[in-house]
């Protein structure tokens, strides 16, 4: 047998749209975008500040998401794990705050570097990019939230 299809049997198959937990933020069955293109993986929200607290930098954030209304207006606050230069999706390059958070995707805990972002022009809250996909995941372009059967 080959020795890349071997190697994708260990590899669970998901689709371009799935839902994901981010219990640290209390955020539950949220719609996430798969994006192969896109290295970084991104949170949509808002109002973005950040503060050194004890040495430390926090961000503050208000996490948008029309299909969960009951998250609108409600800040967050995580530690800063990095500052980072980003092209976004229109070419332009930012900096973003970077966040690392535990999410829960197809029932196994993993840890994923979000960055914080405006992403209300586009239709997903969540985009998770290669750098998350990379030896976990095969995605199947064809198919959405893979999540919701029993695999």
């Amino acid at each position: 047998m080959d020795s890349s299809l071997q190697h994708s049997k260990t590899k669970k198959i998901i689709g371009r749209v799935e839902k994901i937990d981010l219990p640290e933020l209390s955020i539950f069955e949220i719609d996430a975008k798969i994006d192969t293109g896109a290295y970084t993986s991104s949170l949509h929200c808002h109002d973005i500040t950040v503060e050194k607290i004890k040495g430390r930098l926090y961000a503050h954030f208000y996490v948008l998401d029309p299909n969960h209304p009951e998250y609108d207006e409600k800040q967050y606050k995580a530690p800063v794990h990095k500052i980072k230069r980003v092209r976004s999706s229109n070419g332009q390059i930012e900096e973003r705050v970077i966040i690392k958070q535990k999410v829960i995707f197809f029932n196994t805990t993993h840890k994923i570097q979000l960055s914080l972002t405006d992403r209300s022009k586009m239709k997903y809250p969540i985009l998770i990019g290669r750098r998350f996909l990379t030896d976990k995941f095969i995605v199947d372009v064809s198919k959405k939230f893979l999540s919701n059967q029993n695999n």
